[in-house]
């Protein structure tokens, strides 16, 4: 189950969890309010998966991807580490799916203040377009994204 929280303002290992203190916890109400999208999917089974497919069909999203984010995997590792935690938005939605590993979305809420995403296996996300956010691995250091686009 997707977990979502305020994060701080420490200049800490961004793949440190940035919990406020007190912790200041986001239902998925308030992540819908912004946009934001979640499903718990069968991620042993994506490729036959009739959830999947269903909310592709819904959302008619029609081509897709899987990229696995690792060091030893991911030619240029330390240059697109930097580029996916740099703060940005997209004219499209961004579908992310997970299939192995965990990682977070930080997205910006209504306030401008920094709301991290907490997802792992089976977990995916719609990060509405128009809205400012960025993407880095947990300590973990591993993940394996299925990327969905219209």
């Amino acid at each position: 189950m997707v977990e979502a929280w305020y994060m701080d303002e420490s200049g800490e290992d961004q793949r440190a969890p940035h919990r406020q203190e007190p912790h200041r916890p986001v239902s998925l109400e308030q992540l819908r309010r912004l946009g934001v999208f979640y499903w718990k999917l069968d991620a042993d089974n994506y490729e036959t998966d009739p959830d999947l497919a269903r909310i592709r069909k819904e959302k008619n999203y029609s081509w897709m991807d899987i990229i696995m984010i690792h060091k030893d995997k991911m030619p240029d590792y330390q240059d697109k580490i930097k580029i996916f935690y740099e703060e940005h938005l997209h004219l499209d939605d961004e579908i992310r799916y997970i299939l192995e590993g965990s990682g977070y979305f930080d997205v910006r809420d209504k306030d401008d203040k920094w709301i991290r995403i907490f997802t792992e296996k089976g977990d995916m996300i719609t990060i509405p377009a128009g809205i400012y956010h960025r993407f880095t691995l947990d300590e973990n250091v591993c993940i394996w994204l299925y990327l969905l686009h219209s």
